[in-house]
């Protein structure tokens, strides 16, 4: 699947922030080596670039569009496109924090994947991760439901399966606990004001909406946009500032060994 840099940072402020709640809450101190797994176009290494000015940073992404951007964000940081699935720091060469926001709902196999993450740390080393739980949002509903029910259903038969469905809080701290010494686990709901329904449009052009649009023609990909619209729209009521509010839900790990 194709990522476009510069529809993903239309929101950038509004997509940074739980990048930086998540920052927050990573107890490792004056790590040497700071990995940003899933880095996009550089935001998010910019944070752990301004928090941890000392250490090495590397950012991995699948993306070879993201990777570009995210160099000429910030020249003096490596960037490399990689495999996130089967990516492992050199052995000689471990890293203290890997981090990674909004990416694994993307990756399936979060099973044997994030064990094996954590299981890569040296003592006191976390393992950060942030990722979107809202499929069962109006949003992302209406994404499967205009899918299926267009022209283009046989086309968008795959598309839906993209996204993983992630596991609850439950999930993640029996699964991590065995393998580090904390894991911190919590579910925030941040409530976006955007310029009108367009604007969540917008917002998902650059994510979740990418596994429909991308398969579609020119004509096709207006024709599902417009059906979407107006399918979200009763959804998101105007606020009395003329805004929309967008709730989006994001859940949050911090494994640390």
């Amino acid at each position: 699947m194709d990522w476009s840099a510069k529809q993903y940072v239309k929101f950038e402020d509004e997509r940074t922030r739980p990048a930086r709640d998540l920052l927050a809450a990573v107890p490792t101190r004056d790590p040497r080596r700071v990995v940003d797994l899933g880095c996009g176009p550089g935001n998010t290494t910019e944070l752990l670039l301004n928090r941890f000015p000392k250490a090495e940073i590397v950012g991995i992404d699948s993306s070879p569009d993201m990777v570009t951007n995210a160099r000429a964000r910030l020249r003096n940081i490596a960037f490399e496109v990689a495999d996130l699935t089967t990516w492992r720091p050199n052995p000689a060469a471990p890293a203290d924090i890997i981090y990674s926001n909004a990416v694994f709902q993307w990756i399936a196999g979060h099973d044997t994947i994030l064990p094996r993450l954590a299981g890569l740390l040296p003592s006191g080393g976390s393992l950060a991760i942030q990722m979107p739980d809202n499929l069962d949002e109006p949003s992302h509903v209406a994404m499967r439901e205009v899918a299926r029910t267009g022209p283009w259903a046989a086309k968008l038969a795959a598309a839906e399966g993209r996204r993983t469905s992630i596991g609850s809080p439950a999930f993640y701290y029996d699964l991590l606990a065995p393998h580090v010494a904390r894991v911190d686990v919590w579910r925030t709901v941040y409530n976006h004001p955007l310029d009108g329904v367009d604007a969540i449009v917008e917002w998902f052009k650059g994510s979740g909406l990418r596994p429909f649009l991308t398969a579609l023609d020119p004509a096709e990909r207006q024709a599902y946009l417009a059906a979407y619209r107006a399918a979200i729209a009763p959804h998101y009521p105007l606020t009395a500032d003329g805004k929309v509010l967008l709730p989006f839900p994001r859940l949050f790990i911090v494994a640390t060994r």
